[in-house]
């Protein structure tokens, strides 16, 4: 029998076999900063013919919960999976982008940490809440660039911002 020996995960021992990204503690990325870290496309993942799907993460610490942004996504679904806290997310139906975020129709769900939600195209949505003092790593799945070329983020005016509570 032929032993081989345990080897540890580098980029360049496991590049012929594929990638790899630890989501629990990304470099930084260039898309905001503290309360809430997004770190784009870590990882992609070709799923057919010009189909890539791209693993982010999105880090978020305790801040107030209030929405004071919103954004959606024309053709594009958004995976979200809480990693190793449970988050909280504002979402609001599809609506025509001139008539604005319908914040009249927001509501607020817990989502268990190790629980996929998949928001559909053109749901209004933005960056998860954490539930408790202790910060959230959560991976977001969206094809590649999809913050670059199918996101509109739209700043909430003061009056049609929202406030929630457990």
């Amino acid at each position: 029998m032929r032993t081989i020996k345990i080897e540890n995960l580098s980029a360049e021992a496991f590049r012929p076999f594929g990638s790899f990204a630890n989501h629990l503690d990304p470099a930084p990325g260039d898309a905001g900063g503290r309360p809430v870290q997004f770190t784009p496309d870590l990882v992609q993942q070709g799923l057919g013919k010009d189909c890539v799907v791209s693993f982010s993460t999105c880090r978020v610490e305790k801040r107030p919960w209030q929405v004071d942004f919103a954004e959606y996504h024309s053709v594009t679904c958004e995976g979200i999976l809480p990693l190793d806290n449970d988050i909280l997310i504002h979402v609001g139906p599809a609506s025509h982008p001139r008539a604005g975020a319908p914040v009249d129709k927001f509501r607020i769900f817990r989502v268990p940490r190790g629980t996929m939600v998949v928001l559909r195209p053109g749901v209004w949505h933005g960056a998860p809440f954490t539930t408790n003092d202790k910060p959230a790593n959560v991976l977001i799945v969206l094809p590649e660039r999809t913050y670059a070329n199918d996101c509109e983020f739209v700043p909430l005016p003061a009056k049609d911002q929202v406030q929630f509570e457990a």
